[in-house]
């Protein structure tokens, strides 16, 4: 069982001079929930090596089981300072792909065409797809083999909007993912704001928000 996790290489949060990137609970409990069911994983990211952390997920209000066993796993560590680079990866060779999210992946991943072409060959294989939070984000130009959105009559979910209210990233962001999604044709579905929240729909995996992160990799798993 080899699983892909993908993330980002952006780490400007607009133009606020503030740092962003992935968000540290959402790649650590997936990568430890795939690790412990004995999956063989691949980090891959835009520009390859250490991609940025999002300070804000590394604050002690901040910290999981997850992320503590992280920060006391040192080949965990050297595996996220060595991601490969993400035109290097190919979907044929690996059985699932899942995305961290954090704020960074609004700027690169839903833009990168090396992405979009991934998850398309992803779900022209019916390989399962996973993305949590912000990470839904990557689907915004990402097409199924019937030309529509991925997302387009697909029940999903991600960071809505209140939520981005609540850390008041609005007029920030280059795009809302609650807002996106719909616009995309998804059939957008929510559960309370910061509290777990996964949809699937076929091998198409969303979760709303860095609660869900452990949910939807286990949700991931659940299809492989």
């Amino acid at each position: 069982m080899k699983i892909l996790m993908i993330l980002t290489s952006h780490d400007q949060l607009g133009e606020t001079g503030k740092k962003t990137g992935f968000w540290l609970e959402e790649f650590a409990a997936p990568y430890y929930v795939f690790k412990d069911a004995g999956a063989e994983i691949t980090l891959a990211s835009p520009k390859g090596g250490q991609p940025p952390l999002d300070p804000a997920s590394d604050g002690d209000d901040s910290q999981t089981a997850a992320t503590k066993r992280f920060k006391t796993d040192p080949s965990a560590q050297d595996a996220l300072a060595q991601t490969v680079l993400l035109s290097a990866v190919s979907a044929v060779d690996f059985d699932a792909v899942f995305y961290p999210g954090g704020h960074g992946p609004l700027w690169d991943l839903a833009e990168d065409r090396d992405s979009i072409a991934l998850i398309e060959a992803f779900a022209a294989h019916d390989r399962p797809v996973g993305a949590v939070c912000h990470a839904p984000g990557v689907f915004k130009h990402v097409k199924g083999t019937d030309g529509k959105s991925i997302v387009a009559d697909k029940t999903v979910t991600g960071f809505t909007n209140t939520e981005e209210d609540g850390v008041g990233l609005t007029d920030i962001v280059p795009f809302l993912v609650e807002d996106m999604l719909k616009a995309n044709g998804g059939r957008y579905e929510k559960g309370p704001d910061w509290a777990s929240f996964v949809v699937v729909d076929g091998k198409l995996v969303t979760g709303q928000n860095p609660a869900s992160s452990e949910e939807a990799a286990q949700k991931l798993l659940a299809l492989l």
